[in-house]
């Protein structure tokens, strides 16, 4: 199954990721990829979705979905180095997967937070993503599904 980047959040103060489940009366609840227990955050929770995080190129930016891609064949089935791994082993991994990342505005802290993303990503979900035309089928059948259900109560309630 795909991973939608939109619905795995970050939660500023948390370790881990989290898998949006509901919205809340006063915020969110979520997932831990890891842990599969259940968190609700309030409105003061800094919560950001994965899909809306990108790194600094020479070129602009690019997409934390395009930077598993390109970490996923640079490592291939391998883990990525662990967050706690050399700097000069992370540095040289970005190197490798995204070498017109920008060094002076994409920091090795940020590096760590994308490596340990990844190895999450990896053992708890999958690394194929969710396009946006894939988003838009689903809403789609959804939106089909409540439609034929009306349907179906109408019929029975004639």
């Amino acid at each position: 199954m795909k991973t939608d980047l939109a619905r795995i959040l970050s939660v500023s103060g948390q370790h881990g990721l989290f898998l949006y489940i509901a919205a809340a009366r006063n915020g969110a609840i979520a997932e831990n990829l890891g842990t599969k227990k259940r968190v609700a955050f309030d409105m003061k929770s800094r919560i950001t979705t994965l899909a809306d995080i990108a790194i600094f190129t020479s070129s602009g930016e690019m997409k934390l979905q395009e930077v598993f891609g390109k970490l996923h064949e640079a490592l291939g089935e391998e883990d990525a180095p662990s967050s706690k791994s050399s700097e000069s082993e992370i540095k040289a991994l970005f190197a490798k997967a995204v070498p017109d990342y920008d060094p002076d505005r994409f920091y090795l802290s940020h590096m760590k937070k994308v490596v340990d993303w990844y190895n999450d990503l990896k053992a708890n979900a999958s690394l194929e993503f969710m396009t946006d035309e894939d988003r838009q089928a689903e809403a789609e059948a959804e939106g089909a599904e409540a439609e034929e259900e009306v349907k179906d109560g109408d019929s029975a309630n004639a």
